[in-house]
């Protein structure tokens, strides 16, 4: 198992331990829905209440991964205007990152309450669908994205329109949606 599975195994199998909902998203769930790529980080979205934060925070700590003491108290990260913890660890001499999203946007809940059970590299963890991946990926807009984006076109044949143009309408990314799929 290289380190970013390892690092996958570990939070996959502390969220299900808490009874945290969470949901997988990033360069693993490429994985499952586009084309296989490498990936050095763990991306997931996990439904917690602001209370219940700080005893998860611990939970993390406790598994030997390093988390920023002014998330203690109540501040998060936020990108593109979703709110996210880091969690990082050393292993084989280089840092390993865990981007915690926090569901607290009616987006990332949907994403959360429309999860799927699947495998990554034999490992069974709930992950993001394929819609909210690209969802995902063109808000995030890099080069990596747009290439992700392409893959999960590729390989996923049926997916729900309806559902892309209403969450990309709301996002404000409906222009790169279709720039990439103009049928939508």
């Amino acid at each position: 198992m290289n380190p970013v599975e390892g690092v996958f195994h570990d939070f996959v199998k502390l969220f299900e331990r808490l009874d945290v909902p969470y949901a997988v998203m990033g360069g693993l769930a490429v994985r499952a829905h586009g084309i296989p790529r490498p990936t050095y980080d763990v991306d997931l979205a996990i439904l917690v209440d602001r209370q219940q934060l700080a005893a998860v925070i611990n939970e993390i700590r406790q598994l030997g991964y390093d988390v920023a003491e002014q998330y203690d108290k109540g501040w998060v990260d936020s990108v593109s205007g979703l709110p996210f913890i880091k969690a990082a660890t050393f292993i084989e001499g280089r840092s390993l990152v865990a981007d915690i999203f926090l569901a607290e946007t009616d987006f990332l809940r949907s994403l959360i309450s429309r999860r799927i059970r699947d495998t990554v590299n034999g490992f069974e963890a709930w992950l993001v669908t394929a819609e909210d991946l690209i969802l995902l990926k063109l808000i995030a807009n890099r080069p990596r994205d747009i290439a992700d984006i392409v893959d999960v076109l590729t390989m996923q044949l049926c997916l729900d329109d309806a559902y892309l143009r209403l969450w990309s309408d709301i996002l404000g990314v409906r222009d790169r949606l279709d720039r990439l799929r103009p049928e939508t």
